[in-house]
This record gives C-alpha cells, sequence and structure tokens, in this order.
C-alpha cells in the first residue's frame, strides 16, 4: 500500500495569489489559507496522483465513510522564517511517523514517509512568502487523511484522501490560561485511540471544555478514565508541572499523545540541567505541592502555542491560584524552542529541516 517511484508529483500554480487580500497583523488562527494545497488519493491499494494545486473546496458524496464513521486523522506543524528570509519546519520527520502510527489504529493506509516530506517540501517553498517574518508567528501546516469511499456500511474504507493545507498564524493564546480539573469526563481511555490524532478525540473533548468555560475557565486538566486521580493532558496539549526545581509530566501511553513539542521541551529541559520525571502524577500530590509552596508552575505544550502557562487550577468547587515565579521555566525553555525554531541560535539537535 505504498507509492513507488513510478508516481512523480505534480504542482498545478494558482493563477493569481490572494496574499494580498490578507492582514498578517490580524490573523484570526486556522481561518487563513494559503494559495496551494497537497492532495493524493488512495484507491485499488496504492497511493495515486500525488498533485500541489490551487487551494480549493473537494467535490465529495454524503455517503463519504469519513462523514459516518471517522476515519480521519491529522498532523499540527509549523514552518518558520528567520531574519535572512530562510524557511524552517520543526522536526517534520517525528510527525511523518507519528501520522502513520495515527492511521495504523484507525485502520488507514500508511502514507510513505518520503513522499510526506516531498510534498511538504515543495508545498511551503512554492507558499514561501505566505510564512510570516515576526516573533510568535508562523505558518500552521495541517497535514491529515480521511476517508471517500462512497458506502455506508459500517466497515473500513477501501478509498482515501491525504491532504497537506498551509495557514499563516499568530500566537495561539495570549495570557495565562485559567483551568479545571476534571472529575467527570475523560479525554480518552485504556484501549482507545487517545495516543492517535484522531479527529474524534477533539470532537469528544469539546463539550467539557465548553462547561468549563462556562465557568470562566480556558482548559481543563483531563484525569485518568477509571478514578480521575491522575493528571495527564491539559485542553489538546500535553502537561507539565514544576515542584520546586523539578519537572514532571505525565508518560505517553494509549491515552496520552505523544508530543513532539513534549519530547523536545524534556530534551531540551535535560539538556540545560534541569531534572526531568516522567511519571504518574495525582490530583492529591498537586493540591500537597500547592499547600506546601512547592508546586511553581504548570504549563501546557503543544505545536500551536508551544507553551501555554497556567494562572490557577480549579478542583472540587475550590481554586487555587499559581506564584509568579522569577525564574520561570516556561518563559526560558519556550525562548530557548523560538531561538531553536526562528534560526536565531545553535541548534545542537538537529531539529531544524531548511525548506528554503
Amino acid at each position: 500500500m505504498s507509492l513507488t517511484t513510478e508516481y512523480s508529483l505534480k504542482i498545478e500554480k494558482c493563477s493569481q495569489s490572494k496574499i494580498q487580500q490578507v492582514d498578517f497583523d490580524n490573523l484570526v488562527f486556522g481561518t487563513v489559507f494559503t494559495d496551494h494545497m497537497f492532495e493524493c488519493d488512495f484507491k485499488e491499494g496504492a497511493w495515486h496522483n500525488p498533485t500541489i494545486k490551487p487551494y480549493g473546496p473537494l467535490t465529495m458524496y454524503p455517503s463519504a465513510k469519513v462523514f459516518h464513521y471517522g476515519q480521519a486523522v491529522f498532523e499540527g506543524m509549523k514552518a518558520y522564517k528567520d531574519s535572512n528570509g530562510a524557511v524552517f519546519v520543526f522536526r517534520p520527520e517525528q510527525n511523518a511517523k507519528r501520522i502513520n502510527k495515527s492511521s495504523k489504529r484507525l485502520a488507514i493506509p500508511e502514507f510513505p514517509e518520503d513522499l510526506f516530506m516531498e510534498a511538504l517540501e515543495k508545498l511551503i517553498a512554492l507558499d514561501k512568502d505566505w510564512v510570516p517574518n515576526k516573533s510568535g508567528s508562523a505558518l500552521y501546516i495541517r497535514p491529515f487523511v480521511i476517508a471517500t469511499e462512497n458506502c455506508v456500511s459500517a466497515s473500513p474504507s477501501t478509498a482515501y484522501k491525504f491532504m497537506i493545507i498551509l495557514c499563516p498564524v499568530n500566537a495561539y493564546y495570549s495570557g495565562k490560561l485559567k483551568v479545571k480539573i476534571a472529575e467527570k469526563y475523560s479525554r480518552a481511555v485504556d484501549g482507545g485511540v487517545g495516543f492517535a490524532k484522531a479527529a474524534g478525540n477533539y470532537a469528544a473533548q469539546f463539550y467539557p471544555t465548553n462547561l468549563a468555560k462556562d465557568e470562566g475557565y480556558q482548559q481543563v486538566i483531563w484525569t485518568d478514565s477509571v478514578e480521575h486521580k491522575y493528571l495527564e493532558e491539559a485542553g489538546t496539549m500535553n502537561v507539565f508541572f514544576r515542584i520546586n526545581d523539578t519537572l514532571i509530566t505525565a508518560p505517553t501511553n494509549e491515552r496520552i499523545l505523544d508530543g513532539v513539542t513534549r519530547k523536545s521541551l524534556i530534551q531540551l529541559a535535560e539538556h540545560r540541567g534541569i531534572s526531568v520525571e516522567v511519571r504518574k502524577i495525582s490530583v492529591d500530590e498537586i493540591i500537597e505541592a500547592h499547600t506546601n509552596g512547592a508546586l511553581k508552575e504548570i504549563f501546557g505544550s503543544g505545536t500551536a502555542a508551544v507553551i501555554s502557562q497556567v494562572s490557577g487550577f480549579s478542583y472540587k468547587d475550590q481554586f487555587y491560584d499559581l506564584p509568579e515565579v522569577e525564574d520561570s521555566y516556561a518563559v526560558s525553555l519556550k525562548q530557548e524552542m523560538f531561538n531553536i525554531q526562528y534560526n536565531l541560535k545553535e541548534d545542537p539537535f538537529g531539529w531544524r529541516h531548511k525548506i528554503v
């Protein structure tokens, strides 16, 4: 089920760019898209016709299986532009591997990693002028796969569409977040698809997140589905807790996404000599650490926001403020990530992938 070298990537350029119509200073995240997109179809057991074409709508039948059985996975990535106009993508090979891991769990055929990289590089190079050149802004990259077979039988699709679309973005969150620790709802369960970037994972968490927003919170910190005892993720992000001078984050498992930003922050922190513990952490431990003054910081990590600081959390109708710290790990680690992503300093890990 792999595309072979007999297929070549075609490029159909748009007749006129729409970039002049875009106000890059007032972007609403995820609503403005570049001139081109990548598309490739799976049928008869193989991927066919990889094409970069002008961005535009799709024509699909209402019987397409994605609408009925939710076979859809995606990735989130970013491209950055440095002061000299060079464009870089952050650890794209990790996303190529992870979308295939997600696809396998949802019975979707894997996409060739070499074609993923070729399509990504050529698409971004074609739309390189859309990459913002100011700190905090980037070109958000959304690869995804959907089931397209016209059939409503409850079985895996025999046809799929792999696509990559691009949108220029500013910062995802501004300011710190107030979060609510989940007591009833769960993001994922053992044996499920929590480790995959499946579209349905995000649909299922919208309702409890809306309930939290009605109470004045921006996000939910999810707890395990069995006891609601252990802390797992924050909204759509991995989550870190700083107790004294140690960073703690939950281990990846069937419920927790193996975030690219998460693993990068762990490596970056250890490189700096910060103590990092990857282990289960309970709600009781966090509350006790807050009570004795040991809890210094909580922050989420993910592609869209990189790092989002938490100002306080609620649990069982009690709110716990977090202190202001001068030596914030969240602030310094985010800046170090920016330095690598925007080519401001040396990249000791080889994470930058130059496009143009």
